[in-house]
């Protein structure tokens, strides 16, 4: 059981991707080491290509797809309900599409980062930059297109607080759109093939891995430099 004490020790690598969020009790725990790597190696399910992000459990409880349904969320600060769209879109269209989004947002916007890099699962710092202009953030983003598709511990959102709303590109690589009026953002998501399935379950919903590796918390550091936050 040696590779398999590895995959839940939390340790970074280079060679091996370090997984830093597994349930405590895990369906993998009762697999073979070559059973666990031969999962770990399967990116394809049909036509949906996942990230290096994530991997499903090794059941399938969910089996990855593409789409987006509607969701709410609850604010309980200000007791009201702000409609969701919750979509997971083919890691080869993963970034065009988050860039189309953003682009909805308006031509200056804010930006927050998100990292669980060194914390326990679950546990993430925030750290935020107000007044970006929308071209300077999508060519530094474009920069570090394998940090925030392939890290499993790196998070963006974009939001216009005027608006307000909000696009996220979560740890999970989930694309999420907060808002009161989601039209051009479900427009978005159409015309890059990613079809409305309101009964579809996500990855989150169910038990999944996140991975990362010392690579991506150097290229984090340097992303949270160009976009000029501060904060550790």
């Amino acid at each position: 059981m040696g590779f398999l004490k590895s995959f839940f020790d939390d340790v970074f690598s280079d060679e091996r991707p370090a997984v830093v969020a597994a349930p405590p009790s895990s369906s993998f725990e009762q697999v073979s080491d070559q059973q666990l790597e031969e999962h770990l190696k399967v990116a394809q399910y049909g036509d949906f290509t996942l990230t290096d992000a994530i991997r499903p459990s090794f059941n399938l409880e969910v089996v990855p797809i593409a789409g987006y349904r509607h969701d709410v969320y609850r604010d309980e600060d200000n007791r009201t309900d702000v409609p969701v769209l919750m979509a997971a879109a083919s890691r080869e269209r993963l970034l065009d599409i988050f860039m189309e989004l953003i682009e909805e947002l308006g031509p200056t916007v804010d930006v927050v980062l998100e990292t669980s890099h060194g914390h326990r699962a679950g546990h993430h710092t925030d750290l935020y930059r107000e007044h970006i202009d929308m071209p300077i953030l999508q060519s530094t983003l474009w920069d570090y297109e394998d940090l925030l598709v392939n890290d499993g511990c790196t998070g963006i959102a974009v939001l216009n607080p005027t608006v307000p709303q909000e696009i996220q590109l979560d740890e999970h690589k989930l694309l999420i759109a907060y808002g009161a009026n989601l039209t051009a953002f479900e427009e978005v998501l159409d015309a890059g093939r990613v079809p409305c399935r309101e009964e579809m379950r996500f990855i989150t919903e169910a038990e999944h891995v996140h991975s990362s590796n010392e690579r991506y918390v150097e290229q984090f550091e340097e992303l949270k430099m160009r976009l000029g936050m501060d904060g550790e």
